[in-house]
């Protein structure tokens, strides 16, 4: 059943949300081709750029916590607003870091300012829209937004061979001015009479309820799994691809994007599909095919099977799975909590992007400038992704609401 929408928000207010959606991969795909270099640059120790990644993750999912609660009590728009004056801040310490410790703090601070756009957007989305129909303006938004990490990297590769690595960063804190102004001219999606007036202490304290719900343990698990997975895919493909497979830096970005188009195409599909089968289900087949394509991820990883193509083949079914779990997996969440859909959106990305500190950790822990290390954690990730749906089964009468079993 579609749900009605209870506002129709024109075109420039859905692009300014998915914009905003963008910037966690705005903030990592875009030096990607860089970490080579920059590793160079700072005198890095093996593995230690690959830690940017990790100590990003770590300001994004504890930032989450904070801006969910806050925005439910105060309104959307002047804590967005907030986080990305912290962003430009971030972003321009990046920019003027002089050691790899140095730049792992200043990312986390870019995080901290980042992860409030990204999960107060999906709050605004569920402000504007409910259930199935939700999921479907998720998918559309992100499919969108996806055409930012699809030219990042290649942009990125640009900048980097014409002005350095730094000026990426200084890019950075001019999309984040630019994002500032372009909120001011957009109105609150969260009326004053239905925002949550308890204080913050206790509000915070409602993580507590949300994570007693095994449906909202599944979803969370399901983006949670494949985040890791995912993360692991952001930091090892340039080590796999520019340093053991040789691809040249200014191409990574031609390799990165086949992912991002499958990612762009699941979710036109996806769009289509919540609307006939309901999240549930659409849900439980993107997980499915997660874990099938990661044992294959993980077999070329492991035997150097297909050589490069071999490799990218599955990472790009892998990647595109994406496009069925994230929206559904949040719109599902959400769904179970809607007067407090600030507080399980922010729940909901902390812990998928907090699980992106263990896939990126790892892979920069185990680097043995072989593939193997991602390939494994990969496929570790796919089979609990799908896993987590089991708690999805069998869904008790007060929990699905909205929603079709799977």
């Amino acid at each position: 059943m579609t749900e009605p929408v209870t506002l129709k928000p024109g075109w420039y207010v859905l692009s300014v949300l998915s914009l905003l959606m963008g910037f966690a991969s705005i903030s990592t795909d875009l030096y990607l081709p860089a970490m080579p270099l920059m590793a160079k640059s700072l005198g890095a120790g093996h593995g230690m750029i690959e830690l940017t990644v990790s100590g990003y993750l770590i300001g994004f999912s504890l930032g989450q916590l904070v801006w969910g609660p806050i925005s439910d009590r105060y309104g959307r728009r002047p804590s967005v607003a907030a986080g990305l004056i912290m962003f430009v801040i971030g972003s321009a310490g990046c920019a003027l870091a002089d050691s790899a410790h140095h730049l792992i703090a200043w990312r986390i601070i870019q995080a901290l300012g980042a992860c409030a756009g990204v999960a107060l957007s999906r709050a605004m989305v569920r402000d504007l829209y409910e259930g199935n129909r939700g999921a479907q303006m998720l998918s559309t938004l992100i499919t969108v937004m996806a055409v930012a990490p699809l030219i990042g990297p290649t942009v990125g590769g640009q900048i980097l061979s014409l002005s350095g690595w730094r000026a990426i960063f200084w890019v950075l804190v001019g999309v984040g001015l630019v994002t500032l102004v372009a909120l001011l001219t957009i109105p609150e999606t969260l009326p004053v009479n239905r925002r949550n007036k308890e204080p913050l202490h206790v509000a915070m304290k409602s993580y507590i309820e949300i994570v007693k719900s095994q449906r909202v343990l599944g979803y969370i698990g399901t983006g949670a799994f494949l985040y890791a997975g995912m993360y692991a895919y952001v930091a090892g493909t340039p080590s796999a691809y520019i340093s053991y497979y040789h691809v040249p830096a200014e191409k990574y970005g031609l390799l990165f994007g086949l992912g991002i188009v499958g990612i762009m195409s699941a979710n036109i599909l996806n769009s289509r599909l919540v609307l006939r089968y309901g999240y549930d289900r659409v849900l439980f087949w993107g997980c499915f095919v997660c874990a099938f394509s990661s044992l294959f991820v993980a077999f070329a990883a492991g035997t150097g099977w297909g050589g490069l193509w071999g490799l990218v083949v599955p990472l790009f079914v892998f990647a595109s799975t994406t496009g069925l779990i994230v929206a559904n997996s949040i719109t599902g969440a959400m769904a179970l909590f809607p007067e407090r859909a600030g507080t399980v959106s922010a729940l909901t990305g902390a812990l998928q992007y907090g699980s992106g500190i263990i896939g990126s950790g790892l892979v920069g822990v185990f680097a043995d400038k072989t593939p193997w290390p991602m390939g494994w954690i990969i496929a570790v990730c796919g089979i609990g992704c799908l896993l987590s749906t089991l708690l999805l089964l069998p869904a008790s009468s007060d929990e699905d609401r909205q929603m079709r079993t799977i």
